[in-house]
């Protein structure tokens, strides 16, 4: 991401990797560059990366204050 703000900011020149990344975004589809290091899902951008947030402020929570009661299923893999 910072290297595509940069691109787009005339800092670095824009490769066919950082063009995809960039159409895929302004499609509001998950790049597919990401898709084989995330999680499947069908969500649009915005709430792709919404729920990601979330995930990540479930994980962060379980490392601070040890391990819920209950567990958000989803939150490790929506199927």
């Amino acid at each position: 991401m910072t290297t595509l703000i940069k691109a787009l900011n005339g800092m670095v020149a824009m490769n066919s990797e950082l063009s995809v990344l960039f159409a895929d975004m302004v499609k509001n589809v998950i790049p597919s560059a990401w898709t084989g290091v995330s999680y499947n899902s069908l969500k649009p951008l915005g709430s792709y990366i919404l729920d990601l947030v979330k995930r990540l402020k479930f994980f962060a929570k379980w490392i601070e204050d040890d391990s819920p009661p209950t567990f958000w299923l989803s939150g490790f893999y929506f199927t």
